[in-house]
């Protein structure tokens, strides 16, 4: 591996005009196929297996037409102080406004609040409904502005007007001002750490061409593969935070190759080779971390991981070749901006200033703070290790209170009309009004279909925490009929959870008495299905992730404890960033820090999602961290000097690497849309638990409590395994002078000193 990479590295150093042309012809023709793609609309919402999704494919087939899975709208009227909506003035506003709405090309119906009963008791709210010929997110834009714009005449006479339902749906915003916010740092660690600012450029140069090129295809793709924007978002993210680290790496790794006196070209393929190796791994676990996600069978979460996992495949392969293009074209201008003229002084003294000289290297001997922090944690391991478990476990306590849903309109910020909306109708009609069940009875088996019917429905009356039961409203062919219920309780209790357990349980029953079976579906029901597919399907899929890689790490690192401790070690940082995820998206605790206006239940897909991302990215510290301690002891060094040389080496730049992927996690806080601000907030502080406590701390404490023991591997096994020479002992043959491993110019040999 080390050795195909080096020279992988030097051939792209060598064609860099070639490399570089490629990369630009691949990003501009994925910008024009994306500019002229057509218009995406969003992926389907579907949950195979399900009975909620069984109940919505019934419905397909018996009432054609109907548009079960389209979009729904509600405008929620409520009348000044002192009125109510039956007054005439306000009936005749209210007509107007269903008349205009009825208009619209995708418009299936509309209802009229006065003729349905969609009045409160006490007269001061009344709503409309609209049903839509599509799912809301495939709205035109025109038809969802018109919704929007409806109420404006109502409003002008007096009315209290909000709009809510699906059909608002427009998209994930990912917060543009937040990625710009988390580039911006970015870009400001790299200076930092790296001291040059055309240093600092290529990875977010490189970076920025990787996720152009991976979000530009996805656009391509996302009519015919029925891609949503999420999908997008999610692989902006990943390829923005793991290109800029991969590059990282590998400019870093290439700066201590010619401080070592290496030729440009000879360190540009010893950078590829070594910390290219790494890369290439690095990458591996998150993409199987990511194309993981296909175990859960839900087709959103399988596309957005796959798509993804795609965009990390163009980080490492933009890290493997334009990296070291890049690398030749920058030339002198890599190093800091301070050794530049040190150089040149450096040169023209150096016969003259011996003694200088000396102290210069006696200055650069000098123990740097990963040095001295790999050593305070070995003369330290037990309280350190103590420490850092124990204060992650505590964390993680609140994730033992973990409770799952999926965002609605009463988890939006108050702010919002579909807020609004949200709570009128509660006023009016009671907290379950929000979150009605739709019961599909399927009575084609049955001998009397219609008696069928109403026996579900009055057996569902006499169900606790039922409010309202409507009649049973059949398909024209008489052999299907739907039931509304409403429930008692809000949509996210596990009251309103409870009840449809116990419609489904008492299913049995209709069935044996009636021959008709009753399928349980609508928004609520499909939440409570597609969370508990989720809960069903986390062992397996952390079984599946964690064991192939298991398996990877132990062909890198030659060793069965290293690997066992990596993992042991991210399900701690998982669940700590869970605990955190619960304290301030559940409990409230120091929402007010992040705009998280509204509490609630979790994302149902949040532990599973968090699970696949953060593996992933975990096994990236730790991967770049200890294969350069692993190097250093396959080249002799005792295990506790191995860990202080991988943290004098690595450490400095995965700090660096970790806070800039938490700035580009961290600027999806700013979205407006709660998902991708609760995604945002838990990649970044998993980031951070598990560079900064897991594998800056938790990791060599325990190394340097192993030993040796850390690197052993059973003589069989090692035989078995195949050798990718991570830590490049292949390259040994290339450290011969007359191989051109320090032919280079003295102004090479001079470059960067770090």
């Amino acid at each position: 591996m080390a050795t195909f990479l080096y020279n992988l590295g030097r051939l792209a150093f060598r064609r860099r005009h070639f490399v570089a042309l490629i990369w630009v012809a691949l990003l501009t023709l994925a910008g024009v196929g994306a500019a002229s793609a057509p218009a995406a609309g969003t992926t389907s919402f579907s949950i195979p297996g399900t009975e909620a999704q069984k109940a919505f494919d019934l419905l397909e087939q018996r009432f054609p037409g109907a548009s079960a899975d389209g979009a729904t709208g509600r405008i929620v009227f409520k009348a000044p102080d002192g009125q109510k909506m039956t007054d005439a003035d306000n009936k005749a506003t209210v007509a107007k406004t269903v008349k205009a709405l009825g208009g619209g090309t995708e418009v299936v119906s509309v209802t009229d609040p006065f003729t349905t009963n969609a009045v409160s008791k006490d007269g001061s709210v009344a709503y409309t409904s609209v049903k839509y010929k599509v799912p809301g997110m495939e709205l035109a834009d025109s038809t969802r502005e018109s919704l929007e714009a409806a109420g404006d005449e109502a409003r002008a006479a007096g009315l209290t007007v909000d709009v809510g339902g699906d059909a608002l749906e427009a998209g994930a915003e990912p917060g543009a001002a937040g990625e710009i916010v988390g580039i911006a740092i970015a870009a400001v660690v790299l200076v930092i750490t790296l001291g040059s600012i055309v240093a600092a450029g290529l990875p977010l140069l490189t970076a920025i061409i990787g996720v152009g090129i991976g979000v530009s295809t996805i656009t391509v793709l996302a009519k015919a593969l029925d891609l949503g924007d999420t999908t997008s978002t999610l692989a902006l993210m990943i390829g923005l935070a793991v290109g800029i680290d991969y590059a990282l790496f590998i400019v870093s790794r290439y700066r201590n190759e010619l401080a070592e006196g290496r030729d440009r070209e000879e360190a540009a393929g010893r950078a590829t080779g070594t910390a290219g190796s790494a890369v290439v791994f690095a990458g591996l676990t998150v993409v199987i971390a990511l194309a993981g996600l296909a175990v859960v069978n839900v087709p959103m979460l399988t596309k957005m991981g796959l798509a993804a996992a795609g965009t990390v495949v163009i980080a490492v392969l933009i890290a493997l070749t334009m990296i070291p293009a890049m690398l030749g074209y920058a030339g002198r201008k890599i190093r800091p901006a301070g050794e530049k003229r040190r150089s040149s002084k450096e040169r023209t003294s150096s016969k003259e200033h011996t003694s200088s000289d000396a102290a210069t290297s006696q200055k650069q001997a000098k123990p740097n703070m990963g040095t001295r922090w790999a050593s305070f944690v070995i003369r330290r391991p037990v309280a350190v290790l103590v420490l850092g478990v124990v204060g992650l476990g505590a964390i993680a306590l609140p994730a033992t209170q973990l409770e799952l849903g999926l965002p609605d309109d009463g988890s939006q910020p108050t702010s919002t009309t579909q807020r609004r909306a949200y709570d009128t109708l509660s006023e009016g009609f009671g907290p379950g009004f929000n979150g009605p069940l739709m019961i599909v009875v399927d009575a084609k088996d049955s001998d009397d279909p219609t008696a069928a019917f109403g026996d579900v429905a009055d057996g569902i009356k006499g169900l606790k925490d039922v409010v309202t039961v409507t009649p049973p409203a059949p398909n024209k062919a008489g052999d299907t009929a739907t039931i509304t219920v409403i429930p008692n309780s809000k949509p996210s209790s596990t009251q309103t959870e409870d009840l449809v357990h116990a419609i489904r349980d008492k299913g049995s029953d209709f069935k044996a008495d009636t021959d008709a079976e009753v399928l349980v579906t609508g928004t609520t029901a499909m939440n409570i299905d597609f969370s508990q597919k989720l809960n069903d399907a986390l062992v397996p899929y952390l079984a599946l992730v964690v064991g192939l890689a298991f398996l990877l790490l132990i062909v890198v690192f030659r060793s069965i404890l290293v690997p066992l401790k990596a993992a042991l070690g991210f399900l701690l940082s998982v669940l700590a960033a869970l605990g955190a995820v619960v304290a301030v998206f559940q409990w409230g605790w120091f929402s007010g820090l992040i705009g998280v206006e509204e509490t609630g239940p979790i994302m149902s897909m949040m532990p599973i999602f968090m699970v696949g991302v953060v593996f992933g990215l975990a096994m990236d510290y730790e991967v770049f961290l200890v294969t350069r301690m692993r190097e250093a002891y396959v080249h002799g060094e005792t295990p506790s000097q191995a860990v202080v040389t991988g943290f004098r080496h690595s450490a400095r730049v995965v700090v660096a690497a970790a806070i800039i992927m938490m700035a580009v996690f961290g600027g999806f806080i700013s979205s407006s849309e709660s998902m991708i601000k609760m995604i945002g907030f838990g990649l970044a502080i998993a980031v951070f638990f598990d560079a900064f406590v897991v594998r800056m701390a938790i990791v060599p404490a325990v190394l340097a409590l192993l030993g040796k023991k850390a690197w052993w591997l059973p003589k069989w096994l090692d035989r078995a395994l195949p050798n990718v020479d991570v830590e490049g002992e292949g390259l040994r043959a290339h450290d011969d002078p007359a191989k051109g491993s320090g032919s280079g110019s003295d102004e090479d040999r001079e470059l960067v000193r770090v």
